[in-house]
């Protein structure tokens, strides 16, 4: 797929999704954080239930440290890898207090010092707590991608890296967004509803029906 391809897709799924933001409910760069990393192998919905358990007491690094990793666990049991997510946000909220004056750090390789904190994190916060330009490759934005053409990859990080070739980097951030909002309303992972679809001219999905 060329770059002219690339931006027309992108062009028609903006249109199409005009508010498309990210569903995790948050309030603050580190309540992102957090919800972002309980959002592994989890729906946002899930987690938007859990966090608003959590942030009612524990919002900050430093209340987050008050708790034991066992209290945690139990506490973001719903979300599934509840150890060591937990382990994990308790890291990364050790390393914020003591590197970083309790703020979540602004810039990306920052971001990935945290422990527990992934390049999908770090995308994720970086670009929609920062206003950074990247993309995060979570299963949508990779199943999405890959089926319709934009990337031929195997891995998310391959993925990555052909989306930021073919993809305008102002459009970076937008368009993690409309993926994952298109991947979860019409190119599902079973079925994908085709004849709903809008960039139906220019997917390269073999499979699509020809409704």
């Amino acid at each position: 797929m060329n770059k002219q391809k690339a931006r027309l897709i992108v062009s028609k799924l903006s249109t199409e999704y005009p508010n498309a933001r990210p569903e995790l409910e948050f309030s603050s760069e580190y309540e992102l954080l957090v919800a972002v990393i309980l959002s592994a192998q989890c729906t946002d919905k899930r987690v938007n239930e859990v966090t608003r358990v959590l942030f009612k007491e524990y919002n900050t690094p430093e209340k987050m440290l008050t708790l034991s990793r066992e209290e945690l666990a139990k506490i973001i049991l719903p979300c599934g890898l509840n150890n060591s997510k937990a382990e994990h946000i308790l890291g990364a909220s050790e390393k914020i207090v003591s590197d970083f004056g309790g703020k979540v750090p602004s810039s990306y390789e920052e971001l990935l010092s945290l422990p527990g904190v992934g390049r999908k994190t770090a995308n994720v916060v970086y670009s929609v707590a920062f206003g950074g330009d990247a993309i995060a490759v979570d299963t949508h934005v990779f199943r999405v991608s890959n089926r319709i053409g934009l990337a031929k990859a195997k891995t998310p990080l391959e993925t990555e890296k052909q989306l930021m070739k073919i993809i305008d980097k102002d459009k970076w951030s937008k368009a993690h967004h409309y993926l994952i909002f298109h991947g979860r309303r019409v190119c599902l992972a079973r079925n994908p509803k085709c004849s709903d679809c809008v960039i139906k001219a220019e997917c390269e999905y073999k499979g699509k029906s020809k409704v």
